[in-house]
């Protein structure tokens, strides 16, 4: 089981997750969505594609671009389709 944690908020728990390297993408069905906000962000990754941002915003704080996703990734990622990682302090718990 993975949680993300912002906060003192959990913002996706789940015992689906996908690696890629360092991160954990998190299935779109466990983030709980009243924490998301679409941003304006788009970057790119050579062999994934091209990713969109969420804000983040807990109790009235707000963490900018703080998860990202792939909703149309290249075929090497398609297991990762709209799943979400994190990164801008958002702490990732793992439990055994």
């Amino acid at each position: 089981m993975a949680k993300a944690v912002w906060n003192e908020t959990v913002l996706a728990e789940s015992d689906k997750v996908e690696r890629v390297g360092k991160d954990i993408y998190f299935p779109p069905d466990s983030i709980n969505r009243q924490y998301f906000k679409k941003s304006d962000l788009h970057t790119t990754c050579p062999w994934k594609g091209l990713a969109s941002y969420y804000d983040i915003i807990v109790n009235g704080k707000k963490n900018t671009n703080a998860a990202w996703y792939y909703p149309e990734p290249k075929k090497a990622a398609s297991n990762i389709t709209n799943y979400v990682a994190f990164w801008k302090g958002v702490k990732i718990e793992q439990q055994k």
